[in-house]
């Protein structure tokens, strides 16, 4: 999420519905064959990961990639399903492109991703210019879904997979700056929580070959990358076992017998390839990070010291309602354990909901007490919204009104917004090593970088270059950017 909007750290609503819409395009190839694919992705990181492995796929199977949807014979879109707003937003894209189709009957057009997972045949149905619905799982068998339009059918493929991670297949880097690339190393959620619809949408948790990782952060170091995030819905729970023949809870329950790689040991791992690439990762759980994570963090520079571990709330009765698995006691002591082992300078980020169902007055002030006890870098942050299929759906009313759901997150906006602010403020006068990913989206005479808390630092450019690592000492801040000058 964090490499589309300059900045990183979204503070309102409409910032980070901004950010979950924001859609990355594939890039124009042509090597002169005959069908042309343009896909568009919306959502989180991961979403955008898996169009790599879609555009990956498509190119073997004889398509070219275009930028341009009006040149394209195939459209993807790779959609969101966490909140209304998402689906909205590709429902309407795909009325945009009814007046292409009425000029190019040939054109086809699929839906791949959460949206497809969860509407799955009906889509179909309610949107007549969709010819393909493909769910996460189903990627390998888009050629064949492709085929079976082609001879004039419409084709479905939403199995969830037990076994699927694409391990095997090279993604093809789609708008990238060279510098910095995502590898995911796990799929699917096995977490409940009562307001998400990933764990129906996205299947079973399952990790990938520790190896293919590897070789993959190898692979993008060789071709000038710098920087990796490890991508997972709770990459915390990440386990892999040699025996790859034992199976979901089968291989959980023989962990203790067998050679089996956790989280911590990735991360060593993948930091081993070279002192020079950068790692990062995304999501932490709660419940799940451990002192032997960051430890390792500790004893690696090249991993940086940035966490985002979503809170959701500040009150241990609401987190129980949202299935979190975890107590308010419990979220601190994580915290406690990350400024003890990481220091106070290392980036803390949340997600936050207000106004989940039932939620007293009381309640919210307790997220609002543990937003002033952590001290987060920045955070993510929505009113409650139900989303159909859900726990939470089905057992809760959703109950808070909605002015008083905008009005307790406007108080954690302007918490956090505060917070953001004073914890650059802290960071004025020091120098931090910045890894260059372009220019500036205001100004192509500054470049900007991230240090190793996720911090944006825009500072000129003078005669520095996208992928080196420039010493940047900061001399002002607002709350979302730090602004300095390189030295050397």
């Amino acid at each position: 999420m964090s490499q589309i909007i300059e900045g990183l750290d979204i503070l309102t609503p409409e910032a980070k519905q901004e950010e979950q819409c924001a859609v990355k395009t594939t890039v124009e190839q042509n090597t002169g064959k005959q069908r042309k694919l343009y896909v568009e992705s919306y959502g989180c990181q991961m979403n955008f990961s898996d169009s790599e492995i879609v555009t990956s796929i498509m190119q073997q199977q004889g398509f070219d990639t275009t930028d341009s949807f009006e040149k394209a014979d195939v459209i993807f879109l790779n959609t969101c399903s966490i909140r209304d707003k998402a689906e909205q937003t590709v429902r309407k894209r795909l009325t945009q492109f009814n007046t292409l189709k009425e000029e190019k009957p040939e054109l086809l057009v699929g839906v791949l991703g959460c949206m497809a997972e969860r509407l799955k045949s009906q889509l179909l149905e309610e949107e007549q210019i969709v010819d393909l619905v493909a769910g996460p799982d189903a990627y390998r068998d888009l050629p064949n879904l492709v085929k079976q339009v082609d001879d004039g059918a419409k084709s479905v493929n939403t199995f969830l997979s037990r076994e699927e991670t694409y391990a095997d297949i090279n993604p093809v880097r789609l708008n990238s700056n060279g510098v910095t690339a995502f590898v995911s190393i796990m799929r699917g959620c096995d977490n409940m929580c009562s307001f998400c619809v990933v764990p129906f949408t996205r299947g079973r948790e399952r990790s990938r070959d520790p190896h293919s990782i590897v070789r993959e952060a190898q692979d993008l170091f060789n071709k000038g990358y710098r920087e990796v995030t490890l991508l997972g819905q709770n990459v915390d729970s990440y386990k892999w076992s040699e025996n790859s023949e034992l199976k979901g809870k089968a291989q959980i329950e023989r962990a203790g017998e067998m050679d089996v790689v956790n989280f911590a040991n990735l991360l060593e791992m993948v930091a081993q390839v070279h002192p020079d690439l950068r790692i990062r990762f995304s999501t932490s759980h709660p419940k799940d990070i451990t002192n032997e994570v960051l430890l390792t963090m500790k004893q690696y520079d090249n991993i940086c010291k940035y966490i985002h571990l979503p809170a959701q709330s500040g009150n241990s009765r609401v987190l129980e309602l949202m299935n979190r698995t975890y107590s308010r006691e419990w979220y601190l002591d994580r915290v406690d354990a990350i400024r003890r082992i990481l220091g106070e300078d290392c980036g803390i980020s949340s997600d936050m909901i207000a106004g989940f169902c039932t939620e007293a007055e009381e309640e919210h002030q307790d997220t609002l007490t543990l937003i002033d006890y952590v001290q987060y870098d920045f955070s993510y942050m929505f009113y409650y919204s139900e989303r159909p299929g859900t726990l939470a759906a089905r057992k809760y009313e959703d109950d808070i009104p909605l002015e008083t759901k905008k009005r307790r997150l406007r108080e954690i906006i302007e918490k956090q917004q505060t917070i953001s602010l004073q914890r650059n403020q802290r960071d004025v006068g020091k120098t931090f090593k910045v890894l260059v990913e372009g220019f500036s989206k205001r100004s192509d005479q500054d470049l900007q970088g991230r240090n190793s808390a996720n911090k944006v630092i825009v500072f000129p450019k003078k005669h520095y270059r996208k992928g080196e690592y420039v010493q940047v000492r900061v001399h002002d801040c607002t709350a979302a950017t730090l602004l300095g000058e390189a030295i050397d």
